[in-house]
Formats: structure tokens, sequence, C-alpha cells
């Protein structure tokens, strides 16, 4: 019986038996809604993956549960597609190729609370698990603007970055990700585990190679932590304000997003507080540092208009400041206008006005900046997430060789292929891996340009592929 993909000729009835007592899903309204992530973001990725459905969806509850449905999908070579919350911007939980969704939001267990480390199973919800470890006085060091929804697995698998990397880092730097326990894809599952370097064979892999059940993560101290606002007459002042805030080793920031006036537009929920026709600067301080804040602001023409802690938030009924930071933003502009998508652009150490500068000086009106401050190998960096008009894919592609022809490379959040987004090119070692963990290729294959190519030799001769 097909499917409602029409790629399978799986029968998708016997199927769904045979995966008792595990919960699954197929009324096509249901499944064609799981089959979904935030591609949309891109009108690049609309057209492409707009009809890309999968066949049926699993929901199990237990590692056990999780283990039968790849052990079923290995013995019947169905390929299989992993879903955590679906916040996914690149397509990375859409079925190319139909077959099973496993939605893993039901393995939601914190395991294991330390003094400084948390063990959680990966459908965890983000929000759950930070409230839990605030309970601790403890927080995740880095999280995703798009906690409420996204589960702590897919946020390891898709992600890079977030809220504290300013501070902490890329989620890959050493002691953010302590251990990561994976299933493979074979008729009778078994367990790698990952620890040290060898956790990076699977962080931002998209969950081609390989079904992360189990995370060890580093965690710390939590604070009264104040969302805050600074607005500047224009761009240039803002960024050079966030950049002795990103530098600071006084101010114990937790976020440094800059934004340009143009983006403030789309704000509905900031009218009446953020000036109109100001560029602004997004941050969490701890409360006992905003008048630190405040002076360095002031010391660059700027002024904070919002600075509210969590209980003021809540009884003004206003969403957190980061829900104006990384592609949130991009999402609240697509409330209001549909005809804009994004970049994603990396400003290299050192981080400049300069540079910003040089490239407003050639970008057209179509492209509004918007960044993102980060710590990458010890070092500060800046992330651009341009807000653009869109007009034509080939425009979006000029924009993009503008950013790099100016020493400021991009990742293309256009494709829902790996090696042509932020990875930028083949990690053989992760390939490698994927042939160890899913020697069937059944897992989001389609994601991978270079999986075709190798998929036939052994993992050895993969990873010997590998070059620095």
């Amino acid at each position: 019986m097909t499917g409602i993909s029409g790629k399978t000729s799986t029968d998708w009835v016997a199927f769904a038996s045979a995966l008792a007592p595990v919960e699954t899903i197929d009324e096509p309204v249901l499944v064609k809604k799981r089959s979904r992530d935030f591609f949309w973001f891109s009108p690049i990725l609309e057209r492409r993956l707009r009809s890309c459905f999968g066949d049926l969806v699993a929901r199990p509850r237990t590692v056990a549960e999780l283990s039968h449905c790849l052990s079923l999908a290995a013995r019947h070579r169905v390929p299989v597609t992993l879903r955590g919350g679906g916040t996914g911007n690149y397509g990375q939980s859409v079925p190319l190729e139909g077959g099973l969704i496993i939605e893993m939001t039901g393995l939601d267990r914190i395991l294991e609370i330390g003094p400084d480390f948390v063990r959680v199973e990966a459908g965890c919800n983000i929000l759950a698990l930070n409230r839990a470890l605030g309970e601790r006085g403890r927080e995740l060091p880095v999280f995703p603007s798009t906690q409420d929804i996204a589960t702590i697995g897919g946020f390891i698998s898709g992600g890079s970055a977030g809220i504290g990397t300013v501070s902490h880092g890329m989620l890959r730097d050493d002691g953010n990700i302590l251990e990561l326990r994976v299933l493979s894809v074979e008729p009778t599952p078994r367990e790698e585990v990952f620890r040290g370097g060898a956790i990076n064979m699977i962080h931002h892999a998209w969950g081609i190679n390989g079904v992360i059940t189990e995370l060890t993560l580093r965690t710390v101290p939590t604070e009264d932590w104040v969302g805050c606002i600074a607005t500047f007459d224009n761009y240039p002042d803002c960024h050079a304000a966030a950049i002795d805030l990103a530098l600071s080793e006084t101010i114990r920031r937790k976020l440094c997003s800059t934004l340009d006036a143009h983006i403030g537009a789309y704000f509905d929920r900031l009218k009446g507080i953020v000036p109109p026709g100001r560029a602004m600067l997004v941050t969490l301080v701890p409360r006992g540092q905003v008048d630190t804040l405040r002076a360095l602001v002031a010391g660059h023409g700027g002024r904070i208009d919002l600075a509210m802690d969590e209980a003021e938030r809540v009884a003004r009924k206003l969403p957190h400041v980061f829900e104006f930071s990384y592609n949130h933003t991009t999402l609240q502009a697509l409330k209001s206008d549909r005809k804009v998508t994004y970049l994603q652009i990396l400003f290299p150490a050192p981080v400049t006005v300069a540079k910003v500068v040089e490239l407003r000086a050639v970008l057209g009106d179509d492209v509004f900046m918007h960044h993102e401050f980060a710590r990458m190998g010890g070092k500060v960096v800046s992330f651009d997430l341009p807000l653009v008009k869109y007009t034509t894919d080939e425009r979006l592609y000029e924009i993009m060789s503008i950013y790099e022809s100016h020493g400021c490379p991009a990742s293309d959040p256009h494709s829902c292929i790996i090696e042509e987004g932020g990875m930028k090119k083949a990690d053989y070692r992760h390939l490698a891996w994927k042939k160890r963990l899913d020697p069937g290729g059944l897992l989001n294959s389609p994601k991978s340009r270079e999986w075709t190519r190798v998929r036939d030799l052994s993992a050895e001769d993969i990873e010997a592929l590998h070059q620095p």
C-alpha cells in the first residue's frame, strides 16, 4: 500500500501494525503537518520542499520503542527522518523520500541533574529543561531562541549557536556537550557512546548518521537576568557598542544582538516601547550590571529603552528579548511581510565597525543588517543574519557573493543539502560514521550530496577522504 508521499511501495497499514505498541499517526493532514519545519523562511526551499511528505509518523516513548522503530525500518528498508519540535530552518526534518517520520518528543525525561551537568533524553523540550535546571540555580550555557518548542536533541543535531554563545562559545566548543548516546539503524540497533572530540562526529550532522537518544550537557550558574534593548541614532554606533559589550571582561552578557533600524518596523510587540527609526542592541545582563551596561551604551550615544526581568516580562505580556534575536528576528518579520527572507554570513575576528560601514556602502537598500555576536575558538566573531527583501534567487546569491568578496563567508540557508549550507564542504568523518551506524543509508540520506558518491565504500575508506 503506497503512502501519501507516493514515493514508497510499503504496506503502511501492515507496517504500523508491526510497530505496536508504538503510537503511530497515519491521518494525512497530521502526517503532512509533521513533514514540515521552518524551511518556509526561504522562498527557494518553500518551492522545493512544500510537496515533500512522509507516509507514517511513529511516536516512541522509550529507547526500547525507538529501537523497535529503527529495527523495523532497517528490515523493510524504509527511509527514516527524525523530528523534534520542527524548528529547523533548512528542511532538516523534511522527508525527501517519504517513509517513516520518528517524532522524538515522547523521549522527554530528565534523567539526572548533577552539580554542573544534566543528563537528558533527546526529545526533552528545552524550556522544560531550563526550568528544571533553574530550580537548582543552573541553566544551559547555550540554547535556541525557539526554546519554547525545540527539543534538546534537535538543537544539538541541527544547531551550532544560540543564546549564550557570546559568552560560552559554539555548541561544538570543548565542554559544552559532554556525551552523546546514539542508536544505529540496523535489524538489531546498536548503541554507540561519543565523548570528547568524537562528539562532533554526531553534533550538527542533521540526523543523517545516527539517532541521538541521550545527551549529557554542561550547565552553568543562572543569573537574575534582565532583558534590555538599547537604541542608537545609527547602526555603526550600535555596532560599536555591541563590540565593546561582547569583548567586555566585566559584563556577563548572555546575548548581544544588533539590528538595523528598518527591522524594528516589523516588531509590533515593541511599538510604543522602542522608538521607530533607531538601531537596536538586544542583550541580557545580570540585574546588578544594568547600570554598567547603561554607561557603556551612553558612551556610544545610545540609551536603554527597555529593561525588564522575567516577572515584569510576564506581567507586561511581552516576549523574551531573545525573541528579537537569531532567526526569531526573521520569524517576527515574516509575520507581517512574507516577501522577506534572510542570509547567514560570518564576520570573522577581529570584528570591526569599519567592516560594517564598508559593506553597507556596497549592499543595496534591500539588505538590513542583523548581527549576532559569538565566541568561536575563543575569539569574538559575529554572524550577520540580514533580512533581505526577496526579489529573485539570483539576487540572493549576488548578495552572498558581495559579502564573500569582502572577506565574510556565507553559509547558504536556502539549501537543504548539508554540504551546501553550514558545513560548506563534506565532512567524510561524519559520513564514515553514517556508514557504521546507518549502513543501509536510510537516515535522511538525500540531505547529503556526497553520501551518494561514497555509500559503497567502507567506513575506513570514506574516512580516509577527509582533509582538514
